[in-house]
């Protein structure tokens, strides 16, 4: 009688059938990452930030107005040019931010750090661009008295401000 060997078992997938299933993956992969778009998510993030801040100065400016009788805080006053939040010294703000494009002949930043320390721990800083000297935000009070706060460094397309 003879004797019959088994048959090898083959089990597993072709170097053909893995390479397709990778390629597969990776395709899929870039699709998602493409959608997703993590940089514009980011932006987007900074974006909110700077819209929370915008109305964070607003309404601290506001409450200011509103406890000392119609005075504005620093040296804030109706007619005001647009002028840039921060603590640089005389001639030490750039004048042009984003934006903002602050065009004031003399480039001073308004610090309004001690009028509106009762109402923020601090004044915000813009994600990108701000520091403490210059924040990267700018209030302007038109001649009817309108105060607008702007978030020069906006990334959206858009300008970032708000007016009350």
């Amino acid at each position: 009688m003879r004797k019959i060997l088994p048959t090898p078992n083959k089990k597993g997938f072709t170097l053909i059938e893995l390479l397709i299933v990778i390629t597969i993956i990776a395709t899929l992969a870039v699709a998602i990452f493409v959608a997703i778009n993590p940089a514009q998510r980011l932006a987007d993030a900074r974006d909110a930030r700077r819209t929370s801040d915008v109305d964070s100065i607003l309404t601290a400016i506001h409450q200011f107005i509103v406890d000392t009788g119609g005075t504005y805080p620093g040296n804030l006053q109706a007619g005001t040019l647009i002028t840039q939040l921060g603590s640089a010294p005389s001639g030490g703000c750039s004048g042009t931010v984003g934006v903002c494009n602050i065009g004031v002949a003399e480039d001073d930043c308004e610090n309004l750090t001690t009028d509106l320390a009762p109402y923020l721990r601090s004044i915000p800083l813009d994600p990108n661009i701000g520091s403490a000297a210059e924040t990267g935000y700018a209030v302007d009070v038109d001649s009817n008295g309108i105060v607008t706060v702007t978030a020069c460094g906006s990334e959206g397309g858009t300008t970032i401000s708000a007016s009350r």
